[in-house]
């Protein structure tokens, strides 16, 4: 039996890098976050969709393009017998796919599912940046419409009020059809390759296969060079161009403000005229993306579907807290013990049992010594849980059927 810290630490037990716990202390911050969420999807008519862990690996290779980071370097892929898994690294795919699998996309359309999922990268760890983290995201599949984006992008905004988050600025693009997106990556193609030589290793590749992908590069150098990199915006068709003009009226209306970014492009290829990012401007979590999304009407058909439009997004629940810990937002104060009956020899602790068992059947929390404690020990203890209440049960209690109720505040 391991008796100190030490002796376990030598074990080198202890949780892979990159992951966190959440202990009972806190795990009411993440209850609150949730509920929210939740009560915010469902009052836009969203349904909670729940899918594996792990998917097959070509999932998210035909999904989130072989092209980007997340396939190239950060996903947990494993080998079983003769096939080939990864543990998902975002949530949007495994989500189409269980709606198409299960023909939700053969029922009523706009089919609207939510998913409360943890998800899994492999990359450095940092502040609101982990390896394994959380993901409330939305997905409405079945319409083209602009008000669908706008639609999605007021529930975002619904619930990053309703969660009392300040200093957020929500910053949107449209990225096109794969038929202006073409004119535009040659124009990228042209701008880049005058300074190819001063570009990274891996925005080298992505010149050739998907150079969109270059306006999205952290490198300070590539960053540099790609500030003056024609612009989408410039390259849109007639269609693209008047299904952005619309969401952004539409955004008018709903009275959310936006700024427009034409460098947002998003980290994954399937997305496809408007992406948006809602980006925190609080001094202390300046710069932090907490949700983003947009649209990405051919994923469906690149699954196996009929092809079927489809927006959405997805926001980071780690990234949600940090931002809400470093605004001081206020939190509901977590469920505390109602009663703690201190019981005195074995006949009291099984009384106290008895009382402890029918109380929790009228949805109190009531707790009961355990351990074999002493009066003073049990005590102490019940104001450690911050019980609010405590009574003292002993042999002449029981004999009586009258006990005296503490109020612990007074």
């Amino acid at each position: 039996m391991l008796k100190r810290k030490a002796d376990f630490m030598a074990l080198n037990i202890k949780r892979p890098n990159g992951t966190e716990d959440v202990i009972p202390k806190d795990v009411h911050k993440w209850h609150t976050i949730e509920k929210i969420a939740r009560d915010t999807a469902e009052s836009f008519g969203f349904g909670e969709i729940r899918f594996p862990t792990f998917e097959n690996t070509d999932l998210f290779l035909r999904s989130v393009g072989e092209t980007t980071d997340v396939v190239q370097k950060e996903m947990y892929t494993v080998m079983a017998k003769e096939s080939k898994f990864t543990l998902r690294p975002e949530g949007t795919a495994g989500s189409i796919r269980a709606m198409l699998q299960n023909g939700l996309l053969n029922e009523a359309l706009p089919q609207r599912v939510y998913y409360l999922t943890s998800c899994f990268r492999h990359e450095r760890p940092q502040a609101g940046r982990l390896r394994e983290f959380h993901q409330f995201g939305v997905e409405m599949a079945g319409s083209a419409s602009p008000a669908a984006d706008a639609e999605v992008i007021s529930l975002a905004n619904t619930l990053l009020n309703r969660l009392g988050i300040k200093n957020i600025e929500l910053y949107i693009n449209s990225i096109g059809c794969p038929e202006c997106r073409g004119k535009y990556h040659e124009a990228l193609k042209a701008y880049f390759e005058t300074r190819k030589d001063e570009l990274c290793d891996t925005c080298k590749d992505r010149l050739i296969k998907n150079p969109m992908r270059l306006l999205d590069c952290k490198s300070p150098i590539c960053q540099d060079i790609a500030k003056d990199a024609p612009l989408i915006l410039d390259y849109l068709c007639e269609d693209c161009g008047n299904h952005f003009e619309s969401l952004k009226s539409y955004l008018t209306k709903l009275g959310i403000e936006y700024k427009v970014n034409p460098k947002i492009v998003r980290g994954l290829d399937y997305y496809t005229r408007t992406v948006f990012e809602f980006i925190s401007k609080y001094e202390k979590t300046e710069g932090l993306v907490v949700c983003g999304g947009g649209r990405y009407d051919g994923l469906i058909e690149e699954m196996g579907g009929n092809p079927s439009p489809a927006c959405g997004f997805g926001l980071g629940l780690e990234r949600l807290l940090l931002l809400m810990e470093a605004q001081n937002t206020p939190f509901p104060e977590p469920k505390k013990c109602d009663l703690y009956i201190v019981s005195m020899g074995e006949n009291a602790n099984i009384k106290a049992a008895e009382i402890a068992t029918e109380l929790r059947s009228e949805g109190m929390c009531v707790q009961f010594d355990t351990v074999g404690r002493g009066l003073k020990p049990q005590m102490k203890y019940a104001n450690k849980i911050g019980a609010l209440y405590t009574l003292v049960l002993g042999d002449n209690e029981i004999e009586t059927g009258n006990i005296k109720l503490k109020n612990m505040n007074d």
